[in-house]
């Protein structure tokens, strides 16, 4: 039997699968009674699933970030698919395919890091580049940055996602930046690589995604500035020279500023060619990532149109017969 991934799900269909759960309450309904609901993620996306009449040991029984086994029927409810549970049960983690839960799977993260060594070695400041090489060195580092999300919710929020996003930006970057000369490419590029780099820091994703400590404290701009810093000094050490103290300025500047409003949390507006370039290479790759899983992930097979997405304001296209046969 093929699994049965969440994007998959049909209404009424009945349903005897495993999946990562994370989120799990324990609620009254309007009576009174208990009931459990808990997220059900796989490498497709995530939905919601409620067992009614559920009690503290099956909410016991298993842990955020752990594998459950749910049976039970998918139901289309206003707009989006959710499963209502007969049974959950959990699971050996060690019984489950991992590839089944990751968006980025561990092939695709070799040919993901060869390409950032690849542009790194493009590079034609020194410095710069040497730089990027110490944050490729260091093991520890790559172990987490291979391996974070990029988000919670919004935009490649899945295990290896922040990898897939540092060099789609890198790679548009490298692309666009012959089209305007008066900016620094390196520059650009060395930005690219290092804006997030504080989600390694701000964001758990061993089981359950969630916000560290000092994700909540800090965030991840100010996380990403604390680590560029003390690479910095590791690249000078190793250069035998000191590291450009407007190069670093200059970078410091394009990770405060790459959220490109104050609105949307960013401590500063950008100020310089490659900061504002940053800011739409980035804001430019979240975006498209979303739409693309807003759509990828929506029930309603038998329209051209998703659901009304509140947060947008708008429902999104996505094409009739005729578009999907071209």
């Amino acid at each position: 039997m093929s699994r049965q991934y969440v994007n998959q799900l049909q209404d009424q269909q009945e349903v005897d699968e495993v999946y990562l759960a994370s989120g799990k309450q324990l609620r009254p309904n309007r009576a009174g009674t208990l009931y459990l609901q808990v997220e059900l993620t796989d490498r497709t996306g995530t939905l919601t699933a409620r067992l009614w009449n559920a009690g503290e040991a099956v909410y016991k029984s298993f842990g955020n970030g752990e594998y459950i086994n749910v049976r039970g029927t998918a139901q289309l409810f206003q707009g989006a698919m959710q499963i209502i549970a007969k049974k959950i049960t959990p699971v050996d983690g060690s019984s489950v395919d991992p590839d089944d839960f990751a968006q980025v799977v561990s092939g695709d993260i070799d040919r993901l890091v060869s390409r950032i060594r690849e542009i790194v070695r493009s590079m034609k400041n020194p410095h710069l580049q040497m730089l990027a090489d110490c944050f490729l060195a260091d093991d520890a580092f790559m172990a987490r940055f291979t391996q974070a999300p990029a988000g919670v919710k919004h935009h490649h929020a899945y295990r290896g996602g922040l990898l897939e996003h540092t060099v789609t930006v890198m790679d548009i970057a490298q692309k666009i930046a012959p089209l305007y000369p008066k900016v620094d490419r390196d520059l650009l590029l060395a930005g690219a690589m290092l804006h997030d780099i504080g989600k390694t820091d701000e964001l758990g994703y061993v089981g359950e995604m969630e916000y560290t400590d000092a994700g909540q404290l800090l965030g991840h701009v100010m996380l990403a500035v604390l680590m560029l810093d003390q690479k910095v000094r590791e690249a000078a050490d190793a250069f035998g020279e000191p590291f450009p103290e407007e190069t670093l300025l200059r970078l410091r500047h394009m990770i405060v500023s790459h959220h490109g409003q104050y609105e949307f949390g960013s401590p500063r507006l950008p100020m310089t060619l490659e900061a504002i370039m940053l800011h739409f290479l980035d804001s430019l790759d979240s975006k498209v990532n979303a739409f693309e899983s807003l759509i990828d992930t929506d029930p309603n097979t038998d329209s051209s149109w998703t659901h009304y997405h509140a947060s947008l304001g708008r429902k999104l296209f996505k094409g009739g017969p005729a578009a999907e046969a071209s």
